[in-house]
């Protein structure tokens, strides 16, 4: 069986993983899921009010849940890094205790394939803050279809395409706007120097 158009496009060298990609995945799954925790503490305060006004305005909340796929896609930059990051998160989250259980797992499935979709359609070539963004986008609205089903089967359309959208829009922002603003950060730290985004700050700055 032949493998995917976009892996075929992509240099192997691209496809390739180090042992310091995958230890960065599990590092970065391992600390965005103590993050997803806390999250979740932060979730129950401020979703009270919103879902008495309107339900759907949870999905604003969102967003904060899909930071692991956006990382692990904008750092390592290979095929199935944000998925594994998203889908380690989401299992350290479950460990501490999370209410969801072991669904956050699922779900962390579902946004991690969010992004990885939106960063083949790019060919895992482009890591700007507009990808990122339609990345965080992607996940949200994945997020929110799956959710549709395993929490809130009950809810007319209405409600469910408002969700997404909320959702979406939170993904965009939270995920990935502010993952691409962590991920500068950590380049101009010297941090990420092993990996696409500091090569990217070291060329701009050899090209004066």
């Amino acid at each position: 069986m032949s493998a995917p158009l976009f892996l075929r496009s992509t240099p192997r060298a691209a496809v390739r993983y180090r042992t310091v990609d995958l230890v960065t995945v599990a590092m970065l799954g391992v600390a965005v899921g103590v993050v997803f925790w806390g999250w979740t503490q932060l979730y129950h305060l401020l979703s009270a009010g919103l879902a008495v006004a309107f339900p759907p305005a949870t999905g604003l909340l969102g967003g904060g849940w899909l930071l692991g796929g956006v990382l692990g896609g904008l750092i390592v930059r290979k095929p199935g890094a944000a998925l594994l990051t998203e889908v380690v998160a989401a299992s350290v989250e479950a460990l501490l205790g999370a209410d969801w259980g072991f669904s956050a797992i699922v779900s962390g499935v579902v946004q991690g394939l969010g992004v990885e979709l939106v960063l083949a359609l790019f060919l895992y070539r482009r890591f700007g803050a507009a990808v990122a963004a339609l990345a965080g986008a992607a996940a949200g609205a994945c997020g929110a279809v799956y959710e549709w089903f395993a929490y809130y089967p009950d809810w007319a359309w209405g409600f469910r395409l408002a969700y997404l959208g909320f959702f979406a829009a939170s993904g965009a922002l939270l995920a990935g706007l502010g993952g691409a603003a962590l991920v500068r950060a950590l380049a101009r730290a010297g941090v990420l120097d092993a990996f696409g985004p500091g090569r990217d700050l070291a060329d701009r700055a050899a090209q004066g």
